[in-house]
């Protein structure tokens, strides 16, 4: 766990993760790979739930690794969660306004928001568990 802790604790982890989501999601339609493993139904959700599960937890993860008491940790991590699900909904409409060859899709905006869910709650439950443990 130490050999994950020290990394992750730093903050250009979650700021480069950050500039990733933003940076994939604001590609115009037609650079992104069409390759046969990319047509498997419903993969992009998957890909969504990653990327913004990934998103809450290294956030999460920065601000657990500070010394901050526990309640407030909570609320920090509910703010994670809601600016990533915010971030998700706000790309979607760039995708469908500004980004060429991309659509908007309700089904991303879902699993953007099932990704951060997820990781918020491991974040509650592992996090907080470990913090309160010290």
């Amino acid at each position: 766990m130490d050999l994950i802790k020290k990394p992750l604790s730093r903050i250009y982890i979650p700021v480069a993760w950050t500039m990733m989501v933003v940076i994939l999601l604001a590609m115009p339609g037609n650079l992104l790979p069409s390759e046969q493993g990319f047509s498997i139904p419903n993969f992009d959700k998957v890909v969504h739930c990653t990327l913004f599960g990934a998103l809450v937890f290294f956030w999460c993860f920065y601000f657990f690794s500070r010394p901050i008491i526990v309640k407030k940790l909570l609320v920090i991590f509910f703010i994670v969660f809601l600016c990533s699900s915010i971030l998700g909904i706000g790309m979607e409409y760039v995708q469908k306004y500004f980004i060429p060859f991309r659509e908007f899709e309700q089904g991303d905006i879902i699993a953007d928001i099932i990704g951060s869910s997820l990781a918020y709650g491991i974040c509650n439950i592992w996090l907080i568990e470990e913090k309160n443990s010290h």
